[in-house]
């Protein structure tokens, strides 16, 4: 009897041990492809244009499942839209689409994924406070903000010539969002159109930023004016409380002769 349960058992562990091995076989022999990739791509695209993204389940011995991802947000598939096979598209491709993630995964195995990165390219992109006013001996800064891919070549013009820069007059920052220009100390000269151009390999762009330097206005000093009110306010309630003072005497000098003659 004893024989016969420790016969049965070693079956037991032995079918376990085939459907896990099988399950594991089932698993590790489905594959993804994303028009046609098995690795993870970067497609390359441009604004305004439309990509198609096709996932497929390869090897599969039964319906699989499909999921997509936008970074890390589901992204809706209408019915029928996710077995075995399941399609995305991305239409009018901008800018904010460089860079995107979409992700296929196999809802069963999530581990199972293929991922495309979009590269979008596109022309630069410029964008800032294109006037400012400014008060002689103020500092100002001109930023000039872009995108682009490929990333553009960036510079500074003054009234349709390049920017003679002056030592610790002018400052330039640039990153790969933005060219700032900073002066410091404006004078009237720096009045006039300065102009922040970007050139890459799809196009040239050109922002124009208008200074216009004012005079400097006068500052009145408050502290003397203040001091001057309280100097008068002072003087003034002296006075008064002078003549208050004469007043009541003269007033006491008229009253003591009637008070004498009545005693």
């Amino acid at each position: 009897m004893a024989q016969k349960s420790s016969s049965l058992m070693q079956v037991y562990i032995l079918l376990l041990t085939t459907i896990l091995f099988l399950s594991r076989e089932i698993t590790s022999s489905s594959v993804l492809t994303v028009n046609g990739k098995t690795e993870n791509y970067v497609l390359d695209t441009q604004r305004g244009f439309q990509a198609s993204l096709e996932c497929v389940v390869q090897n599969h011995t039964r319906d699989e499942e499909l999921l997509w991802y936008r970074e890390d947000g589901r992204v809706d598939l209408k019915p029928g839209n996710n077995i075995n096979s399941s399609s995305v598209c991305v239409s009018s491709i901008s800018e904010n689409d460089h860079g995107v993630n979409f992700t296929c995964k196999l809802q069963r195995d999530q581990t199972v994924s293929v991922s495309v990165v979009l590269n979008v390219t596109f022309p630069p992109l410029l964008s800032g406070n294109d006037f400012q006013t400014v008060e002689e001996d103020s500092n100002v800064n001109l930023v000039c903000n872009v995108k682009s891919n490929p990333q553009a070549q960036m510079m500074w013009y003054k009234n349709n010539n390049i920017l003679t820069l002056e030592k610790n007059h002018h400052q330039i920052q640039q990153t790969s969002e933005s060219l700032q220009l900073s002066i410091s100390k404006v004078k009237k000269s720096d009045n006039g159109t300065y102009s922040c151009i970007a050139n890459s390999p799809l196009k040239m762009e050109t922002l124009d930023f208008h200074l216009i330097v004012k005079d400097k206005a006068v500052v009145v000093p408050i502290e003397p004016i203040i001091a001057a009110c309280v100097v008068i306010f002072l003087t003034l309630c002296f006075g008064l409380l002078a003549r208050r003072q004469r007043i009541m005497k003269l007033c006491i000098k008229e009253k003591d002769p009637h008070t004498e003659t009545a005693l």
